[in-house]
């Protein structure tokens, strides 16, 4: 079940690059895709459960999808695009095992534990 989960996550990830290549966007928007939205770990600077709120709010599916439909119905300029980038990291971290945090401790995702923590 695993390994089709993250074939899942690898497809959705595959439909947000073509998405990002059908409306021609610079190169460096991958670069977004692959690292922009972990700034939402900056907020762990100010305690954990500060931080897994803001990392849950940059890799959140939902929220990814909201912005998307903001800019898709001409909303808010640039949104889709944004939207896009942030459904795909979240798929790209869900591809390595990282879920969303709790506020008890980094490692602690939906997922599971990850990292040194897994054997928890």
């Amino acid at each position: 079940m695993k390994s089709l989960l993250k074939l899942e996550e690898l497809a959705q990830l595959g439909v947000c690059i073509g998405t990002l290549a059908m409306h021609g966007v610079p190169w460096w928007a991958y670069l977004l895709l692959a690292l922009g939205p972990d700034i939402g770990m900056l907020g762990y600077l100010a305690g954990r459960r500060t931080g897994a709120l803001t990392y849950n709010l940059f890799h959140h599916k939902g929220i990814a999808l909201l912005v998307a439909t903001l800019g898709a119905f001409g909303w808010v300029p640039g949104a889709l695009v944004a939207g896009v980038i942030l459904y795909g990291h979240s798929c790209l971290d869900r591809l390595f095992g990282f879920g969303l945090k709790f506020g008890d401790h980094f490692q602690h995702t939906h997922l599971g534990w990850i990292g040194k923590a897994a054997g928890h």
